[in-house]
């Protein structure tokens, strides 16, 4: 039964059945699919052996010949998860859970706004370069709060030392702006004293006319 299932599900890429026998072509179809992938089949000796094994759960050669032809083309880029099973309800009559089981690369209305992903793979020493570029960033972000530590009392002392020079000339220019106020005080000064002595000799004549 599982044999003929998946005859059916390589050549009309889904079929409708009960979960439980939709979940028990996935465990029987994945492996065999594996096996018709090009990468496991480098050598003709390794294509022939799989084939044969294929064909002995199968028992169909057309299905074989579709499997490692156009399936394999599809599933090249995929690791694992050929199959998936959408539930459909209950079958009238005797209630039995229903599903589609279809394989996941032909379903060209779901995976049409998705782009392929990249596959990359990790080793060590990735991890020992990124681990030792962090080392060297944490180096050099402590050497720059260092310099700019060290680059602070040096700017503080370069602004005392251009006020200490301002200062004075700031005090220069005061006193050339307060010095004709000074002296036009100083005339003033000067004027109102002769003023002050006509005052007292007009002041002493009238008493000697009195007298």
């Amino acid at each position: 039964m599982l044999a003929n299932m998946a005859c059916s599900l390589i050549e009309h890429k889904r079929i409708n059945t009960t979960v439980a026998k939709a979940k028990a072509l996935r465990k029987f179809v994945e492996p065999l699919i594996t096996k018709s992938k090009a990468e496991n089949n480098i050598t003709a000796e390794k294509g022939t052996h799989n084939r044969r094994i294929v064909f002995k759960n199968l028992r169909d050669k057309y299905a074989v010949t579709e499997l490692f032809s156009t399936v394999a083309e599809k599933i090249a880029d995929r690791p694992g998860g050929y199959t998936r099973i959408i539930k459909l309800g209950n079958r009238l009559g005797d209630n039995a859970d229903m599903a589609m089981i279809e394989l996941v690369d032909f379903n060209e209305l779901y995976n049409a706004g998705k782009a392929k992903k990249k596959t990359t793979r990790r080793s060590r020493r990735s991890a020992g370069n990124k681990e030792e570029t962090a080392v060297t960033e944490t180096a050099e972000e402590t050497k720059a709060i260092a310099e700019d530590t060290s680059g602070k009392p040096k700017e503080k002392e370069a602004k005392v030392e251009a006020k200490k020079e301002v200062e004075p000339k700031v005090e220069k220019a005061k006193a050339e702006e307060n010095a004709p106020v000074k002296e036009a005080k100083a005339e003033k000064k000067t004027e109102e004293k002769p003023q002050a002595d006509v005052k007292d000799e007009s002041s002493e004549s009238k008493k000697d006319d009195n007298k």
